[in-house]
């Protein structure tokens, strides 16, 4: 259920500003909405100092490592960051120097032990020797009349010494640029260098082991960041300063008594601009377990929108189970949550809960529908086959290799695409009840039911029923007539009708686009079948035989689970969050309820 909200003005004296921030922070309920672009040296100053701390968190690597509890000298934290920064400065200009080394090593690696100093002696005798580099082709025509070396050579290019006693003599080719150091004093560079580095590295290490003092201090800088920003954000008013905000309804007693003890003035009221109104979510713990799937997506449904948790939780469910389609991948699940949850007993209860009913629903359609890792033989033990309901049986195959009731599940998936956006309508037409839009929301209902009984026509080959032709005629009219409602009717219904056609035609495509659930469902009983008669198919006659049968039915079965978890991605979120939302009007451009508080 999405909490009612209420938009607060707060009016506090300027001379105590910090002081009624500070107390409202503690109260913990208001949303601010800052009533000015927050801009302040403060804030600048600030932010660089999270910059620097973020910097050298990523520069000392993030561990493992829970936040500590001890007291923390923010002091003397400020100072290992500053430190980091400062030490990986220093490192990065010593890579540079590094680097700068090494093309000279590779140049000498290249021309032998000479320098520019040996050239200049020569120079002085009067010899004048001159580098280059050419591809071997030019070899095939050297000057005859020129003292030329071949110094050394690869795959591609030679690489050549011009020796003259005229200081003019030159070649048509790329001179290369000798470089003024010798080749012990680049090793002797090289060697420090990288010992600095070593050092530098040692020095960062060290400082790592104060991560959990940095998150810390990280943790105060935004506290900070946070109060800043609001404190900027308020309007002033000579000696008044005041700011605005949302709280949920329910909690504008708790604002009154403390603004009343504080003499704060404050005016409630309902909100207009709707946009502006965060979201904030509460409902019973059995539908808040859905809630990691929202958070993963980073999805939040706008204050004017709907709360489909409990939708999403029910079909979410089925679809998994639908998809994933084994109760013997399933009861793996339900291990492996469990193996997670003793290792990780100190976080949050809910992601563990939702894998157990996902879990859970997987193991039941696999038993309904005869499916434990995709082998008929476990399905036929007599402990399982008295579960098994032949419509949905996965094994029930026929001489041509296609399932005989494919039919059936096909009619099913249409069954519960038309229930699933059926709902959708239906909250749609609860939430417009005191509205004339709310028939155009019923109107959608037939059109949708119109559809299925469309679908098992063009799809399955189904007769289609008298009163499903009417349902259609009835609900495009309701559709056209009053999804735009004016005084005028018919001016309304000409602005609907340009569109209706083609979302009568996109409303098809859902309704059929719940097919996925059996296609992919289906595969999966396929690929897990298929391996199953690769590994043990001609039996196993030895270790060896055995060994590898194992090793195919882990990778097989690995294989087939990573696609099933790609396939609830792709299909069973995005049926939720397309099809359903999409029937239900939702744009899901809500922004999360963050109170300011400590």
């Amino acid at each position: 259920m999405i909490v009612k909200m209420q938009k607060l003005t707060l009016f506090v004296s300027a001379n105590h500003k910090d002081d009624a921030l500070n107390k409202l922070k503690k109260l913990g309920l208001v949303h601010i909405h800052n009533i000015n672009p927050p801009i302040s040296e403060d804030i600048t100053s600030i932010e660089t100092e999270l910059s620097n701390v973020e910097r050298s968190l990523l520069i000392i690597g993030l561990k493992n490592i829970e936040k500590s509890d001890r007291f923390v000298d923010f002091l003397k934290t400020k100072s290992f960051v500053e430190n980091i920064i400062s030490l990986a400065s220093t490192k990065d200009q010593l890579n540079n120097v590094l680097e700068e080394e090494k093309e000279k090593f590779n140049w000498f690696q290249t021309w032998g032990n000479v320098s520019m100093s040996e050239i200049e002696e020569l120079r002085n005798t009067g010899i004048y020797t001159r580098l280059y580099t050419s591809d071997k082709s030019y070899l095939k025509k050297l000057p005859e009349d020129r003292m030329i070396y071949v110094v050394n050579d690869d795959k591609y290019k030679v690489y050549l010494a011009l020796v003259s006693t005229e200081e003019n003599s030159t070649l048509d080719l790329k001179e290369e640029i000798i470089p003024a150091d010798n080749l012990k004093s680049v090793k002797d560079k090289i060697a420090s260098t990288e010992k600095e580095l070593s050092q530098i590295n040692k020095k960062i290490n060290d400082l790592s082991e104060f991560q959990a003092d940095i998150l810390a201090y990280q943790d105060k800088i935004k506290k900070r960041y946070e109060f800043a920003n609001v404190k900027y954000g308020m309007e002033n008013e000579e000696s008044i300063s005041y700011l605005q905000g949302f709280c949920p309804e329910e909690s504008t007693d708790i604002i009154k008594k403390e603004a009343d003890k504080q003499s704060w003035g404050y005016v409630f009221e309902e909100p207009y601009d709707l946009s502006e109104v965060p979201t904030l979510i509460k409902n019973p713990g059995w539908i808040k377990i859905i809630d990691p799937i929202f958070k993963f997506m980073g999805t939040v449904p706008g204050y004017q929108e709907y709360d489909i948790s409990m939708w999403f939780l029910i079909f979410f469910s089925l679809f998994f189970a639908m998809l994933i389609g084994d109760a013997g991948y399933g009861t793996l699940f339900i291990l492996l949550t469990l193996l997670a949850r003793k290792k990780f007993s100190s976080a949050p209860s809910e992601p563990f809960i939702l894998m157990y009913v996902l879990s859970g629903a997987t193991v039941l359609w696999g038993i309904l529908s005869g499916t434990w890792f995709g082998s008929e033989a476990i399905a036929q033990l007599p402990l399982f086959r008295h579960f098994v309901i032949p419509g949905i049986s996965s094994f029930n195959l026929s001489k041509h290799g296609f399932n005989d009731n494919q039919n059936i599940m096909m009619n099913l998936c249409f069954l519960i695409g038309a229930t699933h956006l059926t709902v959708a309508h239906l909250s749609a037409t609860w939430k417009n009840r005191n509205s004339l839009k709310a028939l155009a929301q019923i109107g959608w209902v037939a059109i949708v039911w119109g559809l299925y009984f469309l679908a098992g026509l063009l799809v399955l080959g189904h007769e289609f029923p008298v009163f499903a032709k009417w349902l259609m005629i009835v609900g495009i009219v309701l559709a056209m007539f009053f999804t735009n409602p004016q005084k005028n009717i018919l001016k309304g219904a000409a602005s609907t009708l340009g569109s209706l056609p083609l979302d009568v035609i996109s409303g098809f495509s859902d309704v059929v686009s719940y097919l996925r659930l059996f296609a992919v469902g289906y595969a999966t009983v396929v690929v897990a079948y298929s391996f199953n008669n690769m590994a043990i198919g001609s039996g196993i006659n030895n270790v060896f035989s055995g060994f590898i049968a194992a090793f195919i039915l882990f990778l097989g079965h690995g294989l087939n689970i990573l696609l099933g978890a790609m396939s609830i991605i792709v299909h069973g979120i995005r049926l939720n969050m397309l099809e359903f939302s999409s029937h239900l009007g939702m744009e899901w451009s809500g922004k999360e309820y963050k109170p300011f508080k400590e």
